[in-house]
């Protein structure tokens, strides 16, 4: 699929645009109560999530703000699904729940907070990719309770949407709050290393004098080439007695 969209020149951007449009899409299908078809949608959606990045690669499109717009996009999806589960359980119908309402709510807060440590967090250290709720994972488990969702099962395995916003809900707060440790440690490791690897001071200035010798090399020749005419001219005379 990669290959094929890579020869007909798709942007990638232009994937990432229809996949957050097919996410809120989903959310759409979630908030009608059509769980199961909501999840074959965030299927869908997804596999459009991860040609982009693919796409760009081999075609050698890969751009700073196609990052940024991915990034940005992705948190409209989370949101989307999420809006639609907060939906569902708030109509006044046989399924409403306000305990479902607040835990659908306080996943999507979560969700955004673990990807805003992230990206947050990278702007100081290399990499804050740590937790177990990243967003892959929060995919999979929205998927797993939309098509387990059965009305009348009484099947182990069937209606598991609760127990996966119980999961989603407690599990980002614990993931947010796992990346803020992270950061503060890998600050901390970072922080006692700066002054073993700051050079000394006598090194530093005599980094610096041979950065500026380096630096001015037409000098150093002009330097030499004066020096060479006056030991040419040879020693100056005594002036004269008056």
């Amino acid at each position: 699929m990669v290959r094929g969209l890579a020869r007909r020149s798709i942007n990638p951007n232009l994937l990432t645009v229809i996949g957050v449009s097919i996410n809120v899409l989903c959310g759409v299908m979630f908030g009608l109560g059509h769980f199961f078809w909501a999840g074959i949608i965030l299927i869908v959606a997804n596999v459009f999530d991860m040609l982009d990045g693919s796409v760009a690669r081999l075609t050698g499109r890969v751009t700073r703000f196609g990052a940024f717009l991915d990034s940005s996009l992705d948190r409209l999806s989370d949101m989307a699904a999420f809006v639609g589960l907060m939906v569902f359980y708030a109509r006044a119908t046989e399924h409403h729940s306000t305990l479902y309402v607040f835990l659908a709510g306080a996943a999507m807060v979560g969700s955004v907070l673990v990807s805003y440590a992230s990206a947050r967090a990278e702007s100081l250290i290399p990499k804050c990719d740590v937790g177990f709720l990243r967003r892959p994972e929060r995919v999979v488990l929205l998927i797993i309770g939309a098509l387990s969702t059965h009305p009348g099962s009484d099947s182990l395995f069937a209606n598991r949407m609760p127990a996966v916003l119980w999961i989603l809900a407690v599990g980002s707060y614990w993931t947010f709050a796992y990346r803020m440790y992270h950061t503060w440690t890998e600050l901390n490791r970072l922080d006692a290393e700066a002054p073993a690897t700051d050079p000394a001071p006598s090194q530093s200035k005599n980094a610096a004098d041979e950065g500026a010798c380096e630096a001015s090399p037409g000098a150093e020749r002009t330097s030499k080439t004066g020096r060479g005419k006056r030991e040419k001219r040879g020693p100056r005379p005594a002036p004269a007695p008056h």
